[in-house]
Protein backbone atom coordinates (compact mmCIF):
# COMPACT_ATOMS: atom_id res chain seq x y z
CA UNK A 1 0.00 0.00 0.00
CA UNK A 2 1.34 3.37 -0.85
CA UNK A 3 1.24 6.07 1.23
CA UNK A 4 2.39 9.60 -0.21
CA UNK A 5 3.89 11.28 2.32
CA UNK A 6 2.63 14.90 1.86
CA UNK A 7 -0.87 13.26 2.06
CA UNK A 8 -0.19 11.41 5.40
CA UNK A 9 0.03 14.62 7.29
CA UNK A 10 -3.62 15.69 6.16
CA UNK A 11 -5.55 12.45 6.65
CA UNK A 12 -4.01 9.48 5.17
CA UNK A 13 -1.77 8.79 8.09
CA UNK A 14 -5.05 6.20 9.32
CA UNK A 15 -3.90 4.05 6.58
CA UNK A 16 -0.85 2.96 8.69
CA UNK A 17 -2.14 0.81 11.14
CA UNK A 18 0.27 -0.93 14.21
CA UNK A 19 0.66 -4.27 12.14
CA UNK A 20 1.44 -2.50 9.45
CA UNK A 21 5.59 -2.37 8.70
CA UNK A 22 6.39 1.34 7.09
CA UNK A 23 9.22 1.59 4.07
CA UNK A 24 10.03 5.00 4.11
CA UNK A 25 12.61 6.25 0.90
CA UNK A 26 13.90 9.20 0.91
CA UNK A 27 17.40 9.71 -0.41
CA UNK A 28 18.55 12.41 2.30
CA UNK A 29 16.75 11.24 4.76
CA UNK A 30 15.51 14.86 5.31
CA UNK A 31 12.33 15.35 3.35
CA UNK A 32 10.25 17.63 5.16
CA UNK A 33 7.12 16.10 4.21
CA UNK A 34 8.15 12.72 5.37
CA UNK A 35 9.89 13.49 8.33
CA UNK A 36 7.08 15.21 9.68
CA UNK A 37 5.05 12.17 9.96
CA UNK A 38 7.84 9.92 11.17
CA UNK A 39 6.55 10.51 15.71
CA UNK A 40 3.75 9.33 14.39
CA UNK A 41 4.60 6.37 13.16
CA UNK A 42 6.84 5.58 16.05
CA UNK A 43 4.07 6.28 18.44
CA UNK A 44 1.49 3.41 16.67
CA UNK A 45 4.73 1.26 17.59
CA UNK A 46 5.01 0.52 13.19
CA UNK A 47 8.25 -1.05 12.26
CA UNK A 48 9.96 1.51 10.16
CA UNK A 49 12.24 0.64 7.50
CA UNK A 50 14.50 3.19 6.23
CA UNK A 51 15.87 3.11 2.62
CA UNK A 52 18.03 6.05 2.66
CA UNK A 53 21.29 7.64 1.28
CA UNK A 54 22.81 9.23 4.57
CA UNK A 55 23.27 6.92 7.57
CA UNK A 56 23.25 10.15 9.66
CA UNK A 57 20.20 11.28 8.73
CA UNK A 58 17.07 12.08 10.85
CA UNK A 59 14.98 9.29 8.44
CA UNK A 60 17.76 6.95 9.77
CA UNK A 61 18.11 7.54 13.13
CA UNK A 62 14.64 7.15 13.91
CA UNK A 63 13.88 3.88 11.68
CA UNK A 64 14.08 0.27 13.41
CA UNK A 65 16.25 -0.74 10.10
CA UNK A 66 18.37 1.03 8.01
CA UNK A 67 18.96 0.04 4.24
CA UNK A 68 22.09 2.42 2.93
CA UNK A 69 21.34 3.28 -0.82
CA UNK A 70 23.61 5.73 -0.66
CA UNK A 71 25.89 6.45 -4.54
CA UNK A 72 29.16 8.08 -5.25
CA UNK A 73 27.62 10.26 -7.74
CA UNK A 74 24.39 11.34 -9.47
CA UNK A 75 24.42 10.23 -13.71
CA UNK A 76 22.70 14.19 -13.80
CA UNK A 77 25.69 16.11 -15.11
CA UNK A 78 25.52 18.63 -12.45
CA UNK A 79 25.16 15.77 -9.74
CA UNK A 80 21.58 17.57 -8.66
CA UNK A 81 18.84 15.60 -10.29
CA UNK A 82 18.22 11.85 -8.16
CA UNK A 83 19.37 9.69 -11.09
CA UNK A 84 21.57 7.04 -9.56
CA UNK A 85 20.38 7.33 -6.53
CA UNK A 86 16.80 6.59 -7.92
CA UNK A 87 17.93 3.33 -9.47
CA UNK A 88 19.70 2.15 -6.27
CA UNK A 89 16.72 2.07 -4.50
CA UNK A 90 14.66 0.07 -7.27
CA UNK A 91 17.18 -2.14 -7.39
CA UNK A 92 17.13 -2.53 -3.52
CA UNK A 93 13.21 -2.43 -3.54
CA UNK A 94 13.67 -5.13 -5.70
CA UNK A 95 16.29 -7.10 -3.62
CA UNK A 96 13.93 -6.94 -0.83
CA UNK A 97 10.77 -8.19 -2.75
CA UNK A 98 12.92 -11.35 -3.20
CA UNK A 99 13.67 -11.66 -0.15
CA UNK A 100 10.60 -11.30 0.82
CA UNK A 101 9.48 -14.27 -1.58
CA UNK A 102 12.47 -16.83 -0.71
CA UNK A 103 11.09 -16.48 3.12
CA UNK A 104 7.59 -16.80 1.79
CA UNK A 105 8.31 -20.08 0.25
CA UNK A 106 6.73 -18.18 -3.10
CA UNK A 107 6.63 -20.50 -5.76
CA UNK A 108 5.63 -20.00 -9.32
CA UNK A 109 2.24 -21.36 -8.92
CA UNK A 110 1.54 -18.60 -6.67
CA UNK A 111 2.54 -16.53 -8.97
CA UNK A 112 0.36 -17.54 -11.54
CA UNK A 113 -2.88 -17.62 -9.74
CA UNK A 114 -2.82 -13.92 -9.39
CA UNK A 115 -1.59 -13.88 -12.81
CA UNK A 116 -3.95 -15.95 -14.71
CA UNK A 117 -4.23 -13.57 -17.96
CA UNK A 118 -0.21 -13.68 -18.77
CA UNK A 119 1.55 -16.41 -20.53
CA UNK A 120 2.76 -17.72 -16.99
CA UNK A 121 -0.49 -18.18 -15.85
CA UNK A 122 -1.43 -19.89 -19.19
CA UNK A 123 0.93 -22.45 -18.74
CA UNK A 124 0.91 -23.09 -14.60
CA UNK A 125 -2.98 -22.59 -14.47
CA UNK A 126 -3.85 -25.02 -17.77
CA UNK A 127 -4.81 -28.44 -17.20
CA UNK A 128 -4.45 -31.25 -19.64
CA UNK A 129 -8.60 -31.61 -19.25
CA UNK A 130 -8.99 -27.78 -19.93
CA UNK A 131 -7.49 -28.27 -23.37
CA UNK A 132 -7.72 -31.49 -24.78
CA UNK A 133 -9.93 -33.32 -27.29
CA UNK A 134 -13.05 -35.12 -25.81
CA UNK A 135 -15.49 -37.68 -26.60
CA UNK A 136 -16.10 -37.96 -30.26
CA UNK A 137 -13.39 -36.11 -31.31
CA UNK A 138 -10.98 -38.65 -29.77
CA UNK A 139 -10.12 -41.09 -32.65
CA UNK A 140 -9.94 -44.47 -31.41
CA UNK A 141 -10.26 -48.04 -32.95
CA UNK A 142 -10.63 -51.59 -31.83
CA UNK A 143 -7.84 -54.00 -31.78
CA UNK A 144 -9.36 -56.18 -34.57
CA UNK A 145 -10.62 -52.81 -36.60
CA UNK A 146 -9.58 -53.45 -40.08
CA UNK A 147 -6.76 -51.37 -41.65
CA UNK A 148 -9.56 -49.28 -43.87
CA UNK A 149 -11.70 -48.54 -40.90
CA UNK A 150 -8.35 -47.55 -38.92
CA UNK A 151 -7.62 -45.25 -41.86
CA UNK A 152 -10.87 -43.32 -41.70
CA UNK A 153 -11.22 -43.06 -37.96
CA UNK A 154 -7.62 -40.96 -38.55
CA UNK A 155 -9.54 -39.07 -42.18
CA UNK A 156 -12.03 -38.12 -39.78
CA UNK A 157 -10.55 -37.18 -36.79
CA UNK A 158 -7.90 -35.10 -37.94
CA UNK A 159 -5.13 -35.65 -35.33
CA UNK A 160 -3.26 -37.82 -37.59
CA UNK A 161 -3.38 -40.80 -35.36
CA UNK A 162 -5.71 -42.91 -33.85
CA UNK A 163 -5.91 -44.91 -30.68
CA UNK A 164 -5.94 -48.39 -30.57
CA UNK A 165 -8.00 -49.88 -27.22
CA UNK A 166 -9.53 -53.14 -26.17
CA UNK A 167 -13.05 -53.67 -24.96
CA UNK A 168 -12.97 -51.46 -21.69
CA UNK A 169 -11.13 -48.62 -23.18
CA UNK A 170 -7.76 -49.61 -21.87
CA UNK A 171 -5.34 -47.79 -24.40
CA UNK A 172 -2.93 -51.19 -25.68
CA UNK A 173 -1.41 -48.38 -28.49
CA UNK A 174 -1.11 -46.13 -31.31
CA UNK A 175 -0.73 -45.84 -35.17
CA UNK A 176 0.29 -42.37 -36.76
CA UNK A 177 1.24 -40.91 -39.99
CA UNK A 178 4.26 -42.10 -39.43
CA UNK A 179 3.67 -45.58 -38.67
CA UNK A 180 1.84 -45.39 -42.07
CA UNK A 181 5.21 -44.26 -43.96
CA UNK A 182 6.99 -46.59 -42.51
CA UNK A 183 4.89 -49.34 -43.40
CA UNK A 184 4.57 -48.72 -47.04
CA UNK A 185 8.28 -47.99 -47.30
CA UNK A 186 8.89 -51.37 -46.04
CA UNK A 187 6.18 -52.51 -48.46
CA UNK A 188 3.75 -54.30 -46.52
CA UNK A 189 0.47 -55.66 -47.71
CA UNK A 190 -1.72 -53.33 -46.01
CA UNK A 191 -5.32 -54.76 -47.12
CA UNK A 192 -5.59 -57.15 -44.94
CA UNK A 193 -4.13 -55.91 -41.89
CA UNK A 194 -5.94 -55.32 -38.33
CA UNK A 195 -5.20 -52.33 -35.37
CA UNK A 196 -3.50 -54.93 -33.34
CA UNK A 197 -0.80 -56.16 -35.88
CA UNK A 198 0.34 -52.31 -37.28
CA UNK A 199 0.18 -50.18 -33.64
CA UNK A 200 2.89 -48.94 -32.02
CA UNK A 201 2.06 -50.77 -28.50
CA UNK A 202 3.00 -48.35 -25.48
CA UNK A 203 2.36 -45.15 -26.49
CA UNK A 204 2.58 -41.74 -24.59
CA UNK A 205 0.31 -41.17 -22.47
CA UNK A 206 -0.56 -38.30 -19.59
CA UNK A 207 -3.39 -37.81 -17.13
CA UNK A 208 -6.29 -35.57 -17.61
CA UNK A 209 -5.16 -33.65 -14.09
CA UNK A 210 -1.79 -32.64 -15.49
CA UNK A 211 -0.72 -29.73 -16.46
CA UNK A 212 -0.93 -28.50 -20.20
CA UNK A 213 2.97 -27.31 -20.28
CA UNK A 214 3.73 -30.72 -18.93
CA UNK A 215 2.14 -32.47 -22.11
CA UNK A 216 4.23 -29.91 -24.41
CA UNK A 217 7.50 -30.95 -22.60
CA UNK A 218 6.20 -34.47 -23.30
CA UNK A 219 5.71 -34.15 -26.92
CA UNK A 220 8.95 -32.33 -26.93
CA UNK A 221 11.21 -35.01 -24.65
CA UNK A 222 9.55 -37.67 -27.15
CA UNK A 223 9.78 -35.94 -30.39
CA UNK A 224 5.77 -36.02 -30.92
CA UNK A 225 2.93 -34.03 -32.32
CA UNK A 226 0.55 -35.79 -29.88
CA UNK A 227 -0.27 -37.60 -27.18
CA UNK A 228 -3.52 -39.48 -25.54
CA UNK A 229 -4.80 -38.68 -22.31
CA UNK A 230 -5.95 -41.46 -19.61
CA UNK A 231 -8.25 -40.60 -16.94
CA UNK A 232 -7.66 -41.83 -12.87
CA UNK A 233 -8.50 -44.89 -13.92
CA UNK A 234 -6.19 -45.54 -16.69
CA UNK A 235 -8.74 -45.46 -19.53
CA UNK A 236 -8.71 -43.29 -22.30
CA UNK A 237 -10.53 -40.04 -22.29
CA UNK A 238 -9.45 -37.77 -24.46
CA UNK A 239 -6.26 -36.70 -26.97
CA UNK A 240 -4.07 -33.77 -27.47
CA UNK A 241 -1.76 -32.20 -30.12
CA UNK A 242 0.92 -29.30 -30.35
CA UNK A 243 -2.00 -27.39 -32.32
CA UNK A 244 -3.99 -27.54 -29.37
CA UNK A 245 -1.60 -26.31 -27.23
CA UNK A 246 -1.01 -23.34 -29.55
CA UNK A 247 -4.60 -22.43 -29.71
CA UNK A 248 -4.59 -22.39 -25.71
CA UNK A 249 -1.59 -20.52 -25.84
CA UNK A 250 0.60 -22.70 -23.42
CA UNK A 251 3.24 -22.41 -26.38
Amino acid sequence: MFVHPAEASHGDLGMIQATDLVLAISNSGESEELNAVLPMIKRLGAPLVAMTGQATSTLARHADVFLNCSVEKEACPLNLAPTASTTAQLALGDALALALLDARGFKAEDFARSHPGGALGRKLLTHVSDVMRTADQVPKVGLDASFSALMREMSDKGLGATAVVDEEGRVCGIFTDGDLRRLIEKGVDLRSAVARNVMHPHPSTINRDALAVEAAELMELRRITSVLVLDAGGQLCGALNSNDLMRAKVI
